[in-house]
């Protein structure tokens, strides 16, 4: 049997102390066990290389058998009503797996942002859609990054619509969504906007990506028509935190991975009539993977449990502290957990080494999954900037 990252992980994961409840564990153990039957090495291969770039039908078994799209939802918009934590353990789980699919994309950033927004209205109209499956595209970061949008909106006088003009990078299923979300800049704020995927001035063109287990796209908007949708005070605090938090689970499931591949293979791999997991020098690099996983498990879920509260409270300077402490706790988990998974990939690389050509082995996915995500949402140094502004160093 091949070994690899994805089918190294077949035993039951790890609980998170103080943080599983047993419902909690339960949800856990069922997307583990889907993902074991319906997403192994060969299935995440199949998917990323698709025409979808994912498994419409593990896709639709999520959403309909887990509620994975609905979790963070509220009930009075067809959701689970579940805490933001369920959604970032099915993120780890998925991370765990690198499954292609839309839940980053659409149950996470363009839900959240309806949710962020706080526009009642809004919610109505967009969230059942995406706890049903459908899938919404959030088009955020401009050429620069994400820091500031690439789409600006004018509003037409007497118009009660917008105009959108600039292009978006790196979304997240643009080129399979039916809806697109836009996050944009307007005036002197920066606000959301709401348009159909195949409306007119509305141009979407996938990219070449270093990650093929996740796509992304292009989308160009020429005076294309959007509907606003209203904004809070702390829309982009409760945006970013929720955001960053879910991409530091999804690296804190495929840090874990790589640690339990590595492990495998070197309790396989002999040198010299051993096997090389019995070298002392060995064991210490895989101790110390060992450690930076669960410090970055640690400080992933100490996010999730800020997003969790920020997300109970409404509006007011109560609310908006919530989300901006849940915000700088996340930025700091994206930053920790991006490096640690660098790192740990690089480990594991260099342990695999005896194998030369490494195709057939997942360890090179894990590795473009890490240095992927790193650059997601935002690079470690420019959230390490934002922190260091925010600390006041």
């Amino acid at each position: 049997m091949t070994a690899s990252a994805t089918s190294s992980a077949d035993s039951a994961p790890t609980a998170s102390p103080g943080v599983d409840t047993d419902e909690q564990a339960a949800l856990r153990q069922s997307v583990a066990s889907l993902l074991e039957k319906k997403s192994d090495s060969e299935a995440v291969r199949a998917a990323m290389n698709s025409e979808d770039g994912y498994d419409p039908a593990l896709w639709s078994t999520l959403v309909e058998q887990i509620g994975a799209a609905a979790l963070s939802i509220p009930e009075e918009f067809d959701g689970a009503g579940a805490t933001w934590v369920e959604t970032h353990l099915v993120c780890e789980e998925l991370g765990r797996r690198l499954t292609p699919s839309p839940m980053l994309g659409s149950a996470v950033l363009s839900a959240q942002a309806v949710l962020a927004a706080g526009d009642a209205e809004a919610s109505a109209r967009l969230l059942p859609g995406i706890a049903a499956g459908e899938q919404v595209a959030l088009c955020w970061a401009g050429a620069g990054g994400w820091a500031t949008p690439g789409v600006r909106a004018d509003s037409p006088v007497g118009s009660a619509s917008v105009s959108l003009i600039g292009t978006a990078h790196h979304v997240l299923g643009a080129d399979t969504a039916s809806t697109l979300l836009v996050v944009a800049v307007t005036d002197d704020t920066v606000g959301l906007f709401e348009l159909p995927a195949s409306a007119d001035g509305v141009t979407i063109t996938r990219v070449p990506v270093m990650d093929p287990t996740r796509t992304l796209s292009r989308v160009e908007f020429d005076s294309a028509s959007a509907t606003p949708v209203a904004t809070r005070h702390s829309f982009l605090s409760r945006l970013r935190a929720a955001a960053w938090a879910a991409i530091s689970a999804e690296q804190v499931g495929a840090a874990r991975a790589v640690l339990d591949a590595t492990v495998q293979y070197t309790q396989e791999r002999k040198q010299f009539g051993r096997v090389i997991g019995s070298f002392q020098a060995l064991k210490h690099r895989m101790a110390e993977m060992y450690v930076r996983v669960e410090t970055a498990r640690s400080l992933s879920y100490s996010a999730a449990a800020l997003v969790a509260q920020a997300q109970e409270l409404a509006d007011g300077p109560e609310a908006d502290a919530a989300a901006y402490a849940a915000e700088i706790e996340a930025a700091a988990a994206k930053v920790y957990c991006s490096e640690a998974l660098q790192w740990i990939a690089g480990e594991s690389i260099q342990l695999h080494g005896g194998v030369g050509i490494t195709w057939e082995y997942d360890t090179h996915l894990f590795f473009k999954r890490a240095h992927g995500t790193a650059q997601l949402l935002g690079q470690p140094h420019e959230l390490l900037s934002a922190l260091e502004v925010a600390a006041g160093l």
